[in-house]
C-alpha cells in the first residue's frame, strides 16, 4: 500500500469531543504513520473564544501521527466554507483524504479501512465517496461493506477525480432534479434530504454534505459502507451548532478490520431496503417522538440558565 492518506479533522469548540476524538483517532493502527491536518475555525464571537483556545491548546499538543499540522483560521469561516475549502486544499495535494470531525470516536481500524478501500477503487470513477459510519440496523444478514446511494459524512473519504465532481452552487442542483429523483434522493421520503436542499437554497441551513451527496446523487455515484459502524459520533449532546439532543443514531463501533470489498458496482438491495426500514421507524411512536422533544426542549432551557 501507499503512504497513508492525510487525515483532515475540522474543529471548532468543543475542547472535550476533539480529546475524545483525538485519542481514539491515535489508537488506530496507522495512525503513526499518517500525517494529520487539524483545522480549527475562528470564533464566531466573544462567547466562543474561550473553547476555541483551548481546542487549539489541545491541537498543538497533539502526538501520535507522523506529522501534525494545525492550520488556525483567524476568522469564522463556518463549518462548510471551512471542510470544503480543506478537503480541496488536500486532495489537490494529495489526490485524496479521510475526513473527521471534532465529535467522532472511531475503531482502531477506522483508518485502515479508509486506506484500503481508498486503494481499492482509486481508479474506479463510479465510486466517490467512503462511509464510515452506519445505522443501528439490527440482525439484517450484510456483506462486510456495501454500495449504497447517500453519502454519509460522519467519517468519510474521497479522492480529487471525484471531489471535481463537487458543485457548490445550490440552483445548479436542484435544476437538473425531477419528481423521480427527488424520490430516489429521499430514500423514497424516508429522509429528509431534499427538504435539506430546500432550507440551504432559503438560507435556513449551510451544509456542505447535503451538496456533497446531490453531486454524488446525479452523477450516479455509489458510496461504500460498512456494515458495522467504524465510529459513533458523539456530538449529539446538544453541544453542536449543527447538531440536535438524539440517540436514535447510537451504535457499537467495530472492534474487527474490514477485509471484504465488492466488486460488483451497483447498490446491495437488501443494505438499501434495512436502511429505509431504518429511517422510516427511527423516531418511533407520536408518543415517544413527543417525549423526545420535550426532552430536548428541557434539555435547552436549563443549559441557558
Amino acid at each position: 500500500m501507499n503512504a497513508p492518506a492525510p487525515i483532515a479533522l475540522f474543529v471548532y469548540n468543543r475542547p472535550d469531543h476533539t480529546l475524545e476524538t483525538l485519542t481514539h483517532l491515535k489508537k488506530n493502527d496507522l495512525a503513526a504513520e499518517s500525517e494529520l491536518f487539524i483545522f480549527s475555525d475562528g470564533p464566531r464571537g466573544p462567547k466562543d473564544e474561550a473553547g476555541v483556545n483551548e481546542v487549539r491548546i489541545i491541537a498543538r499538543q497533539v502526538t501520535g501521527f507522523k506529522t501534525v499540522k494545525v492550520i488556525e483560521r483567524e476568522n469564522n469561516m463556518g463549518l462548510a466554507r471551512s471542510i470544503i475549502s480543506g478537503v480541496t486544499e488536500l486532495v489537490d495535494t494529495y489526490g485524496r483524504v479521510i475526513v473527521f470531525e471534532d465529535d467522532l470516536v472511531s475503531s482502531p481500524y477506522t483508518l485502515q479501512y479508509f486506506n484500503d478501500a481508498l486503494e481499492h477503487y482509486k481508479d474506479v470513477e463510479k465510486v466517490m465517496h467512503i462511509s464510515s459510519y452506519i445505522f443501528p440496523l439490527g440482525d439484517v444478514d450484510l456483506p462486510e461493506t456495501f454500495f449504497f446511494r447517500a453519502a454519509f459524512s460522519w467519517g468519510w473519504a474521497t479522492w480529487a477525480r471525484a471531489w471535481k465532481n463537487f458543485e457548490p452552487d445550490i440552483d445548479k442542483l436542484i435544476a437538473r432534479f425531477d419528481d423521480e429523483k427527488i424520490k430516489q434522493f429521499s430514500i423514497e421520503g424516508t429522509m429528509n434530504f431534499w427538504k435539506q436542499m430546500q432550507d440551504f437554497k432559503a438560507g435556513k441551513n449551510n451544509s456542505w454534505a447535503i451538496r456533497w451527496y446531490a453531486s454524488v446523487f446525479l452523477n450516479g455515484g455509489l458510496t461504500l459502507n460498512p456494515s458495522r459502524s467504524l465510529v459513533h459520533n458523539i456530538g449529539h449532546d446538544g453541544s453542536g451548532t449543527h447538531s440536535n439532543i438524539e440517540n436514535m443514531y447510537g451504535t457499537q463501533v467495530a472492534q474487527s478490520p474490514v477485509t471484504y470489498f465488492p466488486d460488483v458496482l451497483e447498490e446491495d438491495k437488501k443494505a438499501y431496503e434495512a436502511i429505509k426500514y431504518f429511517l422510516s421507524n427511527r423516531k418511533g411512536s407520536v408518543l415517544q417522538r413527543i417525549s423526545r422533544r420535550v426532552n430536548q426542549l428541557k434539555v435547552k432551557y436549563f443549559s441557558r440558565k
